[in-house]
């Protein structure tokens, strides 16, 4: 069974910086088109940032400059660098495959001031 497995949230003080990362576990699944996305204590999903093969990455407007996707093919890993975080970064992170539409748990960032 196919999971889509995010990991390297946590605790970071304002100005910080967080890697985190989205691996398939139980299948040799590509991760050709991977999607961040977050959730808010009471706010809803909302997108981050979007890597595809072949096409160059998309981010929100709330992260540009200072979040970078990239692909790790010899791990066949998704990796959100998350720099100058502010609270309001502070959210579950999700990754998400466009492909076959399945979702992670989660990891939990939280960025106090």
């Amino acid at each position: 069974q196919v999971q889509l497995v995010e990991s390297g949230g946590g605790l970071v003080q304002a100005g910080g910086s967080l890697k985190l990362s989205c691996a398939a576990s139980g299948s040799t699944l590509r991760l050709n088109s991977i999607a961040w996305h977050r959730q808010a204590p009471g706010k809803q999903r909302e997108f981050v940032a979007l890597i595809r093969s072949g096409e160059r990455p998309k981010y929100a407007d709330f992260v540009k400059g200072r979040f970078i996707i990239s692909r790790e093919n010899t791990t066949n890993t998704v990796h959100l660098q998350m720099n100058s975080l502010k609270p309001e970064d502070t959210a579950v992170y999700y990754c998400h495959d466009l492909n076959i539409g399945y979702w992670g748990q989660g990891t939990r960032v939280n960025v106090s001031s």
